[in-house]
């Protein structure tokens, strides 16, 4: 097990500056982290290395995705535990970079209460988690759980007469946040011609309450991204969110999770979508309150959901989300792709750049 590499221009009266990470981000950024620091000098060390040997001295930690594994926020291997430990422990902290988009584990509200600065890699998983959300609606909108439960049976069902899928060119999507991830399903969305609506925390330019023809920014994604005009998009904030619902063939939540956006999802809120409307979630579970979307899709007036995230991760074995025939479930692996590793230390390693030239 590596322990501790330090940088041969440890020569001077300056203190090191400690920087966390695991063995498998240690053996794959060493170079790359030398080249950032120059001849400042550092010490890595191995979140293995930390735990055994007690050291509470980090300076800057980098918690990549094979840290956090298979725990949840909720649930947490021990291994991740102890490492969290040496967080909460290391005085000298200043900052921490997390493979991802939210921060809202604990630990870091926590570290961030005492003035430790959370850095995300927000836009690293955007395109992937857009597509999932895209795969999501799609699969409910042409009724894939019926067809592959007809397929798992061997019976010849065809969706004829009532039972055939609506057109979704037309059909209203409510989008509830416009972060990198909610610019790229409206990407999407524009494409199958559906109508937009945009839920959002800050509004752009103000025309009687409703807000139109804004500009996105580029989102970064594999390729080249090109700012595009969305007009004719009514962006509402969240005070307004229960007058657009009614509109909402499609409820797409994007957003993060915010006192703002907590339980936002609630019996009330459901009752004035339409009847057997659908909910796409990829924000976080806590956004919506799950007994009450059980209860509307009991019912039918949900008429189907894709759901990422759950309000306690994974998932209870018990929950009657499992065995419901117009629900797809994910174990929140929206953003997984084998290219977000490398995006999200490329964001890592601008921030440490930045860091270092003392720049915001």
């Amino acid at each position: 097990m590596s322990s501790v590499v330090t940088n041969a221009m440890v020569n001077s009266g300056n203190p090191p500056v400690r920087i966390l990470l695991s063995e498998q981000a240690l053996g794959q950024h060493q170079a790359a982290i030398a080249e950032v620091m120059g001849t400042r000098p550092f010490e890595l060390l191995s979140i293995e290395s930390a735990v055994a040997t007690g050291r509470r001295d980090i300076d800057i930690a980098f918690i990549s995705r094979d840290v956090t594994g298979r725990s949840t926020k909720h649930e947490l291997a021990p291994a991740l535990q102890a490492c969290y430990t040496v967080l909460r422990e290391s005085a000298p902290l200043q900052w921490v970079h997390i493979h991802s988009a939210g921060a809202d584990r604990q630990v870091y509200v926590d570290l961030r209460e005492r003035g430790v600065q959370i850095h995300t890699s927000s836009g690293a998983n955007a395109e992937v988690v857009a597509q999932m959300a895209l795969a999501g609606l799609l699969a409910l909108a042409r009724k894939f759980p019926q067809l592959m439960a007809a397929q798992r049976e061997r019976r010849w069902a065809p969706l004829l007469g009532s039972e055939s899928p609506r057109d979704l060119a037309g059909q209203t999507v409510v989008l509830v946040g416009w972060g990198p991830i909610g610019q790229r399903i409206a990407d999407f969305l524009r494409l199958l011609g559906m109508k937009l609506i945009v839920v959002r925390h800050s509004l752009p330019l103000q025309s009687e309450g409703v807000y139109t023809t804004v500009r996105v920014e580029p989102v970064e994604t594999p390729r080249p991204a090109q700012a595009e005009r969305f007009d004719g998009v009514s962006m509402f904030s969240f005070k307004d969110f229960a007058t657009v619902l009614p509109q909402a063939d499609w409820l797409i939540l994007a957003c993060p999770l915010t006192d703002q956006t907590r339980h936002l999802v609630d019996a009330p809120a459901l009752a004035l979508m339409p009847r057997g409307a659908g909910l796409i979630n990829v924000a976080r579970g806590e956004v919506v309150v799950e007994a009450d979307v059980i209860e509307a899709l009991r019912t039918g007036h949900l008429g189907s959901a894709y759901l990422d995230v759950f309000e306690h991760e994974p998932l209870s074995a018990e929950s009657p989300l499992w065995t419901m025939d117009q629900v797809i479930i994910t174990p929140h692996t929206a953003g997984h792709s084998d290219g977000n590793a490398g995006r999200v230390a490329e964001k890592f390693l601008e921030n440490l750049r930045r860091w270092v030239a003392e720049k915001p």
